[in-house]
């Protein structure tokens, strides 16, 4: 796991350090265990698809290099050390979020709610499909190439809704976060699910189970029945929808006050 003073420390990251881009001087040595057509890229992709299928506290450059067929020291002609490795992978799933184009002659003003319901579906898929992530997110600051062309994006759409400068961030920081949550919340669950070898509407169901004969936990029962009973894709799906109409319906409104 990241340390700490890493998230503290920006000069520590990855990509605001003379390390981003840096290329090797030469060629791993001859016997060195370095696979075949072993790139950077290469590794990325490995380390993202055993994050997935792992998660990230079993995560070792030991098992990445049994993953790609090569030894430990051969990983590290790609990258310094781990760190550097999970902020470049980091990065590199924020590039599965649809950002829509930088074109505002082709943009009419009022398509922001659709853009930004796509940018915050998209930060939430992302989030379910890579559990990991949101945890990475609270050690690296996240500043790769990919993160700020969606941030970027974000920012973009924001203002397109017409706030004033001085509140657009905050109106973002509150699609983002919810998002943020949302997805966060439901990828860690599915990841219970899948350590623990059980089907989630299964284990919802014995949720309920346990918990519709107590008392105290008053009309939160009939909120956990209807989530057992009901199909769950579905109702998550309008859940969040809903969620984030009432975000936009009050960006809306804050839009009508500040041009009264």
């Amino acid at each position: 796991m990241p340390t700490g003073p890493r998230a503290a420390k920006p000069q520590a990251s990855y990509w605001l350090s003379d390390r981003a881009g840096a290329k090797r001087r030469r060629e791993p040595e001859a016997g060195s265990g370095n696979g075949a057509g072993l790139d950077l890229d290469r590794v990325v992709r490995a380390t993202i698809r055993l994050l997935d299928a792992e998660g990230l506290a079993r995560f070792s450059m030991r098992r990445l290099a049994a993953a790609l067929g090569v030894t430990p020291m051969s990983v590290y002609w790609y990258v310094d050390n781990k760190d550097d490795l999970l902020e470049i992978a980091l990065d590199e799933i924020n590039g599965e979020i649809p950002v829509p184009p930088d074109d505002a002659t082709t943009t009419e003003p009022e398509d922001w709610r659709g853009q930004l319901r796509a940018l915050a579906t998209g930060y939430r898929t992302m989030l379910v499909a890579h559990p990991w992530a949101s945890r990475l997110m609270g050690e690296y600051l996240n500043a790769g190439p990919r993160a700020t062309a969606f941030a970027t994006a974000a920012y973009r759409v924001i203002r397109r809704a017409g706030l004033p400068e001085d509140r657009a961030p905050g109106a973002l920081a509150a699609v983002h976060q919810f998002a943020y949550g949302f997805g966060t919340v439901e990828g860690r669950w599915a990841e219970r699910c899948r350590t623990a070898g059980t089907d989630e509407d299964e284990l919802l169901r014995e949720v309920f189970d346990a918990t519709r004969d107590k008392p105290e936990l008053g009309g939160l029962t009939g909120l956990i029945a209807r989530h057992t009973t009901g199909r769950r894709d579905e109702l998550r799906e309008r859940d969040f929808a809903f969620a984030l109409d009432v975000l936009i319906a009050g960006i809306d409104a804050l839009r009508d006050s500040a041009d009264g």
